[in-house]
C-alpha cells in the first residue's frame, strides 16, 4: 500500500433486510443515501489513525473496487474514511471514534 492509502474488505450487506418492526424489505428497494462497514486488511505508510483490523465507515458510491486473488477489496484514502471502530484505544477499552 502506498501513502495515505486503506486497503478494506467491505461487509456483504446486499441482500433483503429487515427493518426494526420486521418488515422484510427486498435487495432491489432503494434507499437513501446509506454509509457502510467494511474491515481494514492493508494501509499505507503515512495512514495515522487507522491499523490493520479496525472497522471503518466509509462511503460506497465513492470507492475503487480492485479484485486480488478472487476477492473484492475497497480501495480508499484516509480522508475518506469518516468513522473507526477499534479494538485498541489508549487506555484499552474499545470503542468507537470518529
Amino acid at each position: 500500500m502506498l501513502h495515505d492509502r486503506v486497503l478494506v474488505r467491505a461487509d456483504a450487506g446486499e441482500g433483503e433486510r429487515r427493518s426494526g418492526a420486521g418488515i422484510l424489505i427486498p435487495a432491489t428497494a432503494q434507499m437513501g443515501k446509506r454509509l457502510a462497514w467494511a474491515e481494514v486488511v492493508a494501509v499505507g505508510q503515512h495512514v495515522r489513525s487507522v491499523v490493520v483490523g479496525d472497522r471503518v465507515l466509509f462511503d460506497p458510491e465513492d470507492r475503487s473496487e480492485v479484485e486480488v486473488r478472487g476477492t473484492d477489496y475497497v480501495l480508499l484514502r484516509e480522508r475518506d474514511v469518516h468513522a473507526v471502530a477499534s479494538e485498541r484505544i489508549d487506555d484499552g477499552s474499545p470503542g468507537l471514534y470518529l
